[in-house]
């Protein structure tokens, strides 16, 4: 990780959402969830607020060598946005602690802020977390 990725850093993201990213089309598999509001599903917009930050850490790591996971999130999802609004998302770093990096981050749509909270990523090394995947996934099926 580059000495630059800094408390202070601050970025901006934008998003078109996807039709299937709303409720119905990304849980189809749950028959309740086709009932539900066609808008922005929560998990997705996580996931979006997720991508945001990764794209603002790209320039300050060595990819795909250097990698990053979220570890931590803790957003409030305040209004809702149908598929084809752009998401803004704007952030910024306020802590970084060796391998862990924290972020403030709120989203608009076109008309309204939906989203602000916290978000903590922590950088990998690409291959020994695929070693472990590996043995965790040999436990599984030795146990099976």
């Amino acid at each position: 990780m580059s000495p630059e990725l800094q408390p202070g850093l601050r970025f901006t993201w934008r998003y078109t959402v996807p039709a299937r990213a709303t409720v119905p089309r990304l849980y189809h598999d749950t028959p309740f969830c086709l009932d539900m509001p066609d808008v922005l599903a929560t998990g997705y917009m996580v996931g979006m607020m997720e991508l945001a930050c990764v794209q603002a850490m790209m320039p300050y790591v060595d990819w795909p060598r250097e990698q990053s996971l979220g570890t931590m999130v803790h957003f409030s999802h305040f209004s809702p946005t149908p598929p084809g609004m752009t998401l803004r998302v704007e952030g910024e770093v306020i802590a970084v602690d060796g391998r862990r990096v924290t972020f403030r981050v709120e989203a608009w749509d076109d008309l309204d802020r939906i989203c602000a909270g916290t978000h903590e990523r922590v950088l990998i090394d690409p291959l020994r977390f695929e070693a472990k995947l590996a043995r965790k996934q040999a436990q599984a099926q030795a146990s099976a």
